[in-house]
C-alpha cells in the first residue's frame, strides 16, 4: 500500500464543494475528517457562530446527537462482558417501573383498548430499539399513542428532556406500548431507556460511568454531556433553516445554550471530530484501544451485525428506501447490500440529527466523519453528507 493511502485531488475536490455549501448559505460551517490507517485528514470550513464570527475549527465542539448511540451501545456492553447485566435477561430488576407492561391491540387504538405483554423488555431489545415503543412515522397527533407521548414529554425530538431520568422513566412507564416487545423496530426511545438503566445498573450517574468507561480511557477529552466554562467559546451554535425563507436561524445558542450547562436528563452528547474519530478507531480495531481492549473483538462483531429481520423490517416504516440496504445492530446502522459508495457491504455507523454522521468501513480501513450544526427536518437535509461521503470514497487510492 502506498504512503498516501487517500487521493489529495479528491479531498481537494470536496474541500471546494464544502466551501460551496457554507458560501450559499447551507451551513454555517462544517469539519470533515477522513482517515485510513495513519492517513488522517481533516479540514474546517465556515463559522461556529453566525452572529460573532467565530470560525468553525478542527477542534469545535458540536452536538451529536444520536451518534451518541453506538457510545451508549458500547458502555453497556462492557457491563454485559463483566456479567453486571444480561443482553436477554429482564430489565425490571433494575427498572421496576417497566414491570406488568400492557400492549395496545392497535397502533389506531385508543389507549386503553391493550393486552398483557406476553414477555419482559430486555437490554437486547434496548439497544436494538425493538422495545415496543419509539418514533411513528406518522403525521403529528395521528395516532392517540402519538399524543400521549407528547404530552407527557417523551416524544423524539431535537431537544434532551427537560425531567428528570426517573420522572422521564415515570412519564414512560404510564403509557402502554404500541407493538410487543421484541416485534418492532422503533427509532429513539430505547437508547433514553438505556440511558436510565446503564446508570442504575452501575450504581452511579451516567456521566461517569462513560467518562469511566469510554470517554476516559479512549483520551476523549472533550466529548460530555455539558460543556463546561473554560471550553463554551469552542462550542458552535446550532441552527435550522427559516422554513419560509430557507434561511439560517439560531435554534441553540452556545453561551447560554442547552449545553452550556448540566441538563436534567443528560442522555446526547457533545464532541468533537478527533474525539469521534478515538471512538471510531477502537470499533476499526474490534474494540482495542492501544495496549488495552475496551471491547472483545466477539461482541463488536455481534454490535456491527444486523439484528433486525426481514419481517420486522417490512413492519418497521422509517424513512423512505431505509432498509432497502441498511440495517440495525447494538446502536448502528449497517449497509447490508451493495450502494452507492461501496461494492462491499459491511459499512456501518449512524448520523446525529444536528447533521452529524460517522462511517466505518472495515473492508477499507476508512473513517468519514461529518460535523455541521444544522437541525435536520427533513430527509433532504442529508445531502451535503452524502456528498461528503461520495468525495471521500473517491479518494481511496489503492
Amino acid at each position: 500500500m502506498s504512503d498516501h493511502l487517500l487521493a489529495r485531488a479528491c479531498l481537494t475536490d470536496m474541500a471546494a464543494a464544502m466551501r460551496g455549501h457554507v458560501a450559499r448559505g447551507a451551513v454555517a460551517g462544517i469539519v470533515t475528517l477522513v482517515a485510513r490507517g495513519e492517513d488522517v485528514q481533516a479540514e474546517a470550513f465556515g463559522l461556529a457562530d453566525l452572529d460573532c464570527g467565530a470560525q468553525m475549527r478542527r477542534d469545535s465542539i458540536v452536538r451529536i446527537a444520536s451518534m451518541t448511540k453506538p457510545m451508549l451501545a458500547v458502555v453497556a456492553l462492557t457491563l454485559v462482558e463483566e456479567g453486571r447485566i444480561g443482553l436477554d435477561v429482564s430489565v425490571e430488576r433494575w427498572l421496576p417501573e417497566l414491570a406488568g407492561r400492557e400492549v395496545l391491540r392497535s397502533i389506531e387504538g385508543p389507549l386503553d383498548d391493550t393486552v398483557p405483554a406476553r414477555r419482559a423488555i430486555t437490554l437486547r431489545d434496548l439497544l436494538t430499539l425493538r422495545l415496543g415503543l419509539g418514533a411513528i412515522m406518522a403525521p403529528p397527533g395521528h395516532y392517540p399513542i402519538q399524543q400521549a407521548m407528547a404530552e407527557a414529554g417523551i416524544a423524539p425530538g431535537p431537544q434532551n428532556p427537560v425531567v428528570t431520568p426517573d420522572e422521564w422513566l415515570r412519564q414512560f412507564a404510564s403509557l402502554p406500548l404500541a407493538h410487543q416487545p421484541g416485534e418492532v423496530w422503533m427509532y429513539h426511545t430505547g437508547f433514553d431507556v438505556l440511558a436510565v438503566l446503564l446508570a442504575r445498573v452501575a450504581g452511579t450517574s451516567l456521566d461517569d460511568l462513560m467518562q469511566e468507561r469510554l470517554f476516559g480511557p479512549l483520551g476523549m477529552v472533550d466529548t460530555g454531556f455539558h460543556v463546561p466554562p473554560g471550553k463554551i467559546g469552542r462550542l458552535a451554535s446550532a441552527y435550522a433553516r427559516d422554513a419560509e425563507t430557507g434561511r439560517l436561524a439560531l435554534f441553540d445558542p452556545a453561551a447560554g445554550g442547552a449545553y452550556a450547562g448540566r441538563q436534567a436528563f443528560p442522555c446526547e452528547v457533545v464532541s468533537t471530530a478527533d474525539d469521534v474519530l478515538a471512538f471510531a478507531r477502537m470499533l476499526l480495531a474490534c474494540g482495542r484501544h492501544g495496549a488495552r481492549r475496551i471491547l472483545s473483538r466477539p461482541t463488536v462483531e455481534q454490535m456491527t451485525r444486523d439484528q433486525i429481520t426481514p419481517e420486522q423490517k417490512a413492519n418497521s416504516p422509517f424513512f423512505p428506501g431505509f432498509w432497502d440496504r441498511t440495517g440495525w445492530g447494538f446502536g448502528v446502522g449497517i449497509m447490508t447490500k451493495p450502494d452507492h459508495l461501496s461494492a462491499v457491504p459491511g459499512r456501518y455507523g449512524w448520523e446525529g440529527g444536528f447533521g452529524t454522521s460517522l462511517n466505518i468501513d472495515p473492508r477499507q480501513a476508512l473513517i468519514t466523519i461529518f460535523l455541521s450544526q444544522r437541525l435536520m427536518q427533513g430527509p433532504d437535509d442529508d445531502a451535503i453528507n452524502q456528498e461528503f461521503q461520495r468525495l471521500a470514497y473517491a479518494a481511496v487510492a489503492d
